[in-house]
């Protein structure tokens, strides 16, 4: 099922992305969940952008545990995909469908190498400062369970993926500029493996510790 939305730019779709829809060479991703624990809280919606103002969203049914089209994009090592909190993204995706998102990039973890000059890194606060733009949060804590999303949750999410493109380009030019990049690709390589250990039961330990 594929309900367009012209006003926002939005299409939406059930239980996986269309057979033709058209990556590029990146794509913005966020999700969903009923909750922050992946052991107990399941998926419930996935959103993607290309960085074209358009963003699409696949709502994922009450048991579904299988999406072809998106767990191809997920593996596909010459799309890199753009989180926000990637960490949190990568173990819901790999917990619902068993897929493990690579190559990545996260603009949180950018940013916190980035922005030394502030403790601020939410989305709210990264876009306010690099596109003068006020995102509404208010749908953050809603159900995203529910069989019917209201226009304001559907507002929301795609606020979430609509906006890392532009995002990763500033953060990548702060970054060069501070000597940092190399750094940042080495975090954003072992994300995929962090996520991993946090599904595998390792969330809260620090596994490098003595």
């Amino acid at each position: 099922m594929t309900i367009e939305n012209p006003e926002m730019n939005t299409a939406f779709h059930r239980n996986d992305l269309p057979d033709d829809f058209v990556h590029g060479q990146s794509v913005a991703i966020d999700t969903e969940t009923m909750g922050l624990d992946n052991r107990r809280d399941r998926l419930c919606l996935v959103q993607l952008s290309i960085g074209d103002g358009t963003a699409c969203l696949v709502k994922i049914d009450h048991g579904q545990d299988s999406a072809p089209n998106l767990v191809r994009l997920l593996r596909n090592r010459s799309v890199l995909k753009i989180f926000h909190f990637a960490r949190f993204d990568i173990a819901a995706l790999l917990a619902a469908f068993g897929a493990l998102t690579e190559p990545v990039y996260c603009t949180k973890v950018a940013s916190k190498l980035a922005r030394t000059y502030t403790d601020q890194h939410g989305l709210k606060a990264l876009a306010r400062e690099i596109l003068d733009l006020d995102l509404n949060k208010e749908q953050q804590s809603t159900d995203w369970g529910s069989n019917t999303l209201s226009e304001a949750q559907i507002e929301y999410a795609a606020n979430d993926v609509l906006h890392l493109h532009k995002i990763k380009i500033e953060l990548d030019r702060m970054l060069e500029r501070e000597g940092r990049m190399d750094l940042a690709n080495a975090c954003f390589d072992f994300l995929p493996v962090r996520a991993n250990l946090d599904v595998a039961g390792w969330a809260g330990k620090d596994i490098f510790a003595h």
